[in-house]
C-alpha cells in the first residue's frame, strides 16, 4: 500500500466532564500537531497517492474551522467531551466529506483509506482511520 502524508497544527480551548480526566476538567488549552495519511494500493495515472499540495490545503482549511477557538462553545459539539481521539474523528470525517466531493483532484475520490492522527505531546498521540469509499 502507498501513502502520503501531509502535516498540519490548531490551537484550542476545552474542558471535559468526568472524574476520569481529573484536573483536565477545568478549561484548559491544548496545540495538536495533525497528521493526514492518505492510502491507496496502485497509484494513479500520474504516479501519485494523491495531489500532495491540495491535500496540505484542505487540511489546513479544516483544521482553520478548529483553530483559536473555545470548541466548549463550538455547537456542533455540544455536549461531547471533545477528547484527542474525538478530535482525530471529527477531522477525518471532515476530510473524507471532501475528498468525496473532489476537493483533492481527480485521484482524491479513488483513494482507498484515510488515517487522522492527532499528537497532543511528544509522547502522547491517538488516531481514527477507516477505510474511504474509493476502496470498497
Amino acid at each position: 500500500m502507498y501513502s502520503v502524508n501531509v502535516r498540519d497544527h490548531f490551537m484550542i480551548a476545552h474542558s471535559f466532564r468526568g472524574e476520569t480526566f481529573g484536573p483536565a476538567q477545568a478549561r484548559h488549552g491544548a496545540t495538536y500537531v495533525v497528521d493526514a495519511t492518505f492510502f491507496r494500493s496502485r497509484l494513479d495515472d500520474d504516479g501519485v497517492v494523491v495531489d500532495i499540495a491540495r491535500a496540505g490545503e484542505t487540511l489546513k482549511a479544516i483544521l482553520g474551522e478548529f483553530n483559536l477557538r473555545d470548541l466548549d462553545e463550538a455547537p456542533a459539539f455540544a455536549g461531547q467531551n471533545t477528547t484527542t481521539e474525538f478530535l482525530a474523528g471529527a477531522i477525518h470525517e471532515r476530510l473524507a466529506m471532501r475528498i468525496a466531493a473532489g476537493d483533492l483532484g481527480p485521484g482524491g475520490p479513488s483513494l482507498e483509506h484515510l488515517r487522522v492522527t492527532l499528537h497532543e505531546s511528544h509522547v502522547a498521540w491517538a488516531a481514527y482511520e477507516a477505510a474511504l469509499p474509493g476502496g470498497r
